[in-house]
């Protein structure tokens, strides 16, 4: 297959593929990146702080799956059991740690701060859940709402992901939880969430909020009350006109340091 057929191939693939928060977050803040990652399918500079937030989020959902019978020590061991595994493979694919994205520091100490920040994130999980037990959701089915699986239609677009945990409210509602290991949160993210469960299981949202492991705790709750599907749905029918046009803009700015396509990009600075 020529180049050019390929990516008339991989073009026919992102015009028709359902959408997620994570595309349409993306191609918002740079259709350029979009791009070079969904179409051009550009291999991306390797970075700790994608495994540091892949294993936590592992670990936190076994922890809850055991019914909060898991350890510290156990918990803390299945984190760095999956941070190494994601690590030593992605140090198989670039070995050269000087090109790993890093905040702070080489790549090379961020693996290791970031594996003894997970540890210690992970531990401090297992704690604030037992003190705190939140009371996760289960479907009609009887399933956990840990890692839940959505797709639905959302300004005529489908849009599906997966939500992290939902908690049951005292009033029958339930909030929708994101848990992060960094500092950025998604207000669209929440909004998209509350839309989809409304849709998809029926049943009323009105709060979200954000489990930060930087801190330890909660986020003050999001209102979503007066989020509507046709707010949200905007959105997307936007993001996906946007890439059925083969509408990609660039954006370069500050968020460039932290692309990890920015070593094919012919606009970064």
């Amino acid at each position: 297959m020529s180049d050019f057929a390929r990516k008339l191939h991989l073009m026919s693939d992102i015009r028709s593929m359902p959408r997620s928060v994570s595309q349409a977050e993306q191609w918002f803040k740079c259709g350029w990146r979009y791009f070079l990652q969904r179409v051009e399918r550009v291999t991306p500079l390797p970075a700790a702080w994608s495994h540091h937030g892949t294993a936590f989020h592992s670990a936190a959902e076994a922890v809850e799956r055991s019914g909060r019978r898991m350890s510290e020590e156990e918990a803390v061991t299945f984190f760095s059991d999956q941070y190494s595994a994601l690590v030593n493979k992605a140090l198989d694919q670039e070995p050269n740690t000087d090109r790993w994205l890093s905040a702070s520091g080489s790549g090379a100490d961020d693996i290791e701060r970031r594996y003894a920040l997970g540890q210690e994130q992970t531990a401090q999980y297992v704690v604030w859940s037992r003190e705190h037990q939140p009371a996760i959701w289960q479907t009609s089915e009887g399933k956990q709402a840990l890692e839940l699986y959505f797709e639905v239609e959302i300004g005529g677009v489908q849009v599906r992901g997966f939500i992290d945990q939902l908690i049951a409210e005292a009033d029958n509602s339930v909030r929708v939880r994101d848990l992060k290991t960094g500092a950025m949160k998604s207000k669209f993210q929440l909004e998209t969430y509350a839309v989809a469960v409304r849709e998809a299981f029926g049943v009323a949202v009105n709060r979200g909020d954000w489990y930060l492991a930087k801190r330890g705790g909660l986020s003050r709750p999001a209102d979503l009350t007066q989020v509507t599907a046709e707010q949200v749905g905007e959105q997307y029918a936007e993001m996906d006109a946007g890439v059925k046009a083969g509408k990609f803009e660039p954006r370069p700015g500050f968020l460039c340091r932290f692309c990890d396509v920015k070593h094919k990009c012919s606009f970064f600075r």
